[in-house]
C-alpha cells in the first residue's frame, strides 16, 4: 500500500477534543510522529502494532530540528507507511504543518491536513471568555508572542494589532512583560482586561485575571506554567459570569467510532 502522512490537529489539551476524524486516522496509523503538548491519553487510541516517535520542542529545548522533522515524515511516507503527524492544536495555527506538507508535496508523496480545535479558541472558551460579543468585540486577532516585540525587523504590527478588540497571543508567558509594553506603547487602554489561561481544557487548567498594565507583575506572584495563552480585550471582563469550567470535574473519554473506521488511501 502506498504511504500517506495525515496532518491531524490534536487540539487544545484535552484528550477527547481531537476531531473524529483525527481519532480515527490516529488508530489506523502505522507511524505516529508527535509533540509534546498531545494528551497521553491520545497515544494510547494509537494500533498496539504502531511505531510512536517523540520530536515534541519548547521553547529552549528541540527533540529534533524542523528540518529534521520534515525528513523523518518523508521517509516513513516514502517507505509505504501510514502516517500520523500529531500537533498539538490546529496543525496550521504556529504548528509548521505547511513547512512539512511543503517537504511532502516537493517530494510528490500524498498527505492530507486534518485541521484541529486551536488552543487559540479553546483557551478563552475554557475561561469563560467569548472571543466576540455583540456590542463588545466584532473582531479578534491571534499572534505569536515568541518573537520579542520591539526588536529590530519585528514582523509583528503592535501598534495595528493594539487596535482589534480582542488579541489572543500564543506561546507568550516568557513574554507578557514586552508583550503588554508594545501594547500599551501603542495605545492600549492600561484598564484593559487581560487573563492567562494556563494548561487550558485540562484538570490542571488555572486562569490568572488582572488588566493589561497589572498583568506582568500578578504572573511574577503567580508561576503559571506553560503552555498557556494570553487574552486580551473587554471580553476578558465577562469571565466573571461565564467562567463554567471546573477543572477539578473534568473527564476524558472515547467512543469507539467503529462504524467510521477504514483505512484511507
Amino acid at each position: 500500500m502506498r504511504g500517506k502522512a495525515y496532518l491531524i490537529g490534536a487540539g487544545p489539551g484535552r484528550a477527547d477534543l481531537i476531531t473524529v476524524r483525527g481519532l480515527n486516522l490516529l488508530r489506523q496509523a502505522d507511524v505516529v510522529i508527535y509533540d509534546w503538548l498531545v494528551a497521553p491519553l491520545l497515544l494510547e487510541q494509537a494500533a498496539p502494532a504502531a511505531d510512536l516517535i517523540f520530536v515534541g520542542k519548547s521553547h529552549d529545548k528541540h527533540t529534533l530540528e524542523q528540518d529534521a522533522i520534515s525528513d523523518l515524515i518523508v521517509s516513513h511516507v516514502r517507505a509505504g507507511r501510514q502516517v500520523a503527524r500529531l500537533k498539538g492544536g490546529d496543525p496550521s495555527v504556529f504548528g509548521h504543518a505547511g513547512e512539512e506538507a511543503m517537504a511532502l508535496a516537493k517530494a510528490g508523496l500524498p498527505f492530507e491536513i486534518v485541521p484541529g480545535v486551536s488552543s487559540a479558541l479553546a483557551a478563552p472558551t475554557y475561561a469563560g471568555i467569548p472571543l466576540t460579543y455583540r456590542g463588545i468585540s466584532t473582531a479578534f486577532a491571534v499572534v505569536t508572542g515568541h518573537e520579542t516585540p520591539g526588536k529590530v525587523h519585528s514582523g509583528t504590527d503592535w501598534s495595528a494589532l493594539a487596535r482589534i478588540p480582542t488579541l489572543v497571543v500564543l506561546m507568550g508567558l516568557q513574554r507578557v512583560d514586552t508583550v503588554c509594553a508594545a501594547l500599551l506603547a501603542a495605545g492600549r487602554l492600561p484598564e484593559t482586561p487581560a487573563a492567562i489561561v494556563s494548561r487550558a481544557t485540562t484538570s490542571d487548567q488555572r486562569v490568572l485575571r488582572a488588566t493589561l498594565k497589572t498583568l506582568p507583575e500578578a504572573l511574577r506572584h503567580a508561576s503559571l506554567p506553560t503552555p498557556a495563552v494570553l487574552v486580551i480585550g473587554e471580553v476578558v471582563a465577562l469571565s466573571a459570569q461565564l467562567d463554567w469550567f471546573a477543572p477539578a470535574l473534568a473527564e476524558v473519554g472515547f467512543l469507539p467510532f467503529d462504524a467510521l473506521s477504514g483505512r484511507q488511501a
